[in-house]
């Protein structure tokens, strides 16, 4: 029988989502949390990898065994178990096939920076301060990545994927107060993709590019010309959508 189990955690303690030979990760934490509990070796496979600091407030994973399980008691005991970062939201029988990673229909990412100094907010946002952002010539900037498929020019060099494609449904600031928040959302992402966008338009927000600039970093289609990649601690992974079909 194949579970999703539903969760989020702080990346700030954990070298990312996927297992490290010399570091630990979120992914190693829960299996072994779930391999202790039930008894039986479980491996936990993710919807996607966040990186070293990189939060989820939703993240989903899958997990087989070959015993039915209380959904509710293993959720209780694994968020007595696992460490106060992580936190199970809910565990529930998929269909044998269902696929956390490959069924997933979009994935969605918020990047939060606070405009001035917080310092409740160290290790969930960047912040700025005593610099001046455009946000309207950034919201400007950010519509035009709708326009365009291959962002390699965002991708982490030496990555292992078969294409640089990527549809975009959403990319957009919104202000709140002193938090300014970039949402994104496409069907798939490539790694360092969002702080790599964030940070080039935070440099057109201040006046160092200019749109037209993005337009020509995009179909270079070259990491180098791009901004800088943002601070982790600033990103969450906010929403993974699937198909209803997929439950039980």
């Amino acid at each position: 029988m194949r579970y999703f189990i539903e969760l989020s955690y702080n990346g700030k303690n954990y070298h990312g989502w996927q297992f490290q030979p010399n570091a630990i990760s979120v992914q190693e934490t829960l299996s072994n949390a779930l391999s202790i509990i039930l008894r039986t070796k479980v491996d936990v496979v993710g919807a996607g990898r966040t990186d070293a600091g990189v939060h989820a407030s939703q993240m989903f994973a899958h997990f087989d065994i070959n015993f039915e399980i209380d959904n509710e008691e293993i959720k209780l005991k694994m968020n007595a178990f696992l460490p106060v970062d992580i936190v199970i939201r809910a565990i529930f029988l998929v269909k044998d096939d269902a696929h956390a990673r490959f069924d997933a229909i979009s994935r969605s990412y918020a990047y939060k920076i606070w405009l001035g100094r917080n310092p409740f907010a160290l290790e969930t946002t960047w912040q700025l301060y005593q610099q001046k952002l455009d946000i309207d010539k950034m919201n400007e900037a950010a519509t035009v990545l709708l326009e365009y498929t291959n962002f390699k020019c965002f991708s982490k060099s030496k990555t292992d994927v078969k294409t640089y494609n990527c549809n975009i449904t959403k990319a957009k600031w919104v202000l709140n107060d002193n938090e300014l928040n970039f949402y994104i959302s496409a069907d798939r992402f490539l790694r360092n993709m969002v702080r790599a966008i964030v940070g080039t338009l935070v440099e057109i927000g201040l006046g160092k590019k200019n749109i037209e600039d993005l337009r020509s970093i995009i179909i270079s289609k070259d990491r180098c010309k791009a901004g800088f990649s943002v601070p982790a601690q600033g990103l969450f992974l906010t929403k993974v959508a699937y198909k209803d079909l997929l439950f039980e």
